[in-house]
């Protein structure tokens, strides 16, 4: 007989309690573990290093009533990227805005969800999604989106660049212009400009952004002097 398999743990940061309160029933109901859950970022990390999650659910407007203030989630997304790299940030945000879903994945976000039309059968399944190493892009926000082929693995499209390719796709998914990028790699800004127009056809996406949201999908790493 073989061992029962570990339920997912799972790690909410909510500022609404009802909703808070919502999706640990919701969890705990179908099997999953909740080992952290906080309404402020301070409290939800300090939460995340003594019981680790496997998928942390993060929202990104955070209201503080009693200091009339609002947080941003997605510094507790680039938090836990940066120091709890095997957490998983799932992003659940009423924000619809592709430069905002596309600055959470630049944080290091293994997905994103928009609240107005998610269902719980939905999000039950994306957390097991990234749990699992998949990334998820909201496809209503991105009409056109990267769609890679069944017999493509990310391993597979990213040996088509070649390494110095590789290092300027991450830099692009990290936000950092051609500026930058030239700085960072000790190469002049027009040799950026070629390795990207080489990046466009070999991976035939239409911007940066598209390029950007492929290099998230993938897995690229962020570099860390950006």
């Amino acid at each position: 007989m073989e061992p029962a398999t570990p339920p997912i743990r799972v790690g909410i940061l909510e500022d609404q309690q009802i909703f808070l309160e919502s999706l640990v029933m919701l969890f705990e109901s179908s099997g999953l573990e909740v080992v952290a859950r906080g309404s402020t970022v301070e409290e939800f990390l300090s939460q995340t290093r003594q019981h680790p999650p496997d998928v942390a659910l993060v929202d990104l407007r955070l209201e503080h009533g009693d200091r009339q203030e609002i947080s941003d989630g997605c510094r507790a997304v680039e938090m836990l990227h940066d120091f709890h790299p095997h957490v998983r940030p799932l992003v659940l945000s009423a924000n619809r805005d592709a430069a905002e879903v596309e600055r959470c994945f630049r944080a290091g976000a293994a997905g994103y969800l928009c609240k107005q039309n998610v269902s719980c059968e939905t999000l039950l399944e994306a957390v097991g999604r990234v749990a699992r190493g998949e990334r998820l892009v909201p496809p209503e926000l991105f009409p056109s989106p990267i769609v890679l082929e069944d017999a493509q693995s990310p391993r597979g499209v990213l040996h088509r660049l070649t390494l110095r390719e590789r290092e300027v796709l991450g830099y692009i998914a990290s936000g950092a212009d051609n500026l930058k990028i030239a700085a960072c790699l000790g190469i002049t800004e027009r040799t950026v400009k070629a390795h990207i127009t080489s990046i466009y056809r070999k991976l035939d996406v239409e911007n940066r952004t598209q390029m950007a949201m492929l290099a998230c999908q993938l897995g690229v790493d962020r570099p860390l002097n950006v």
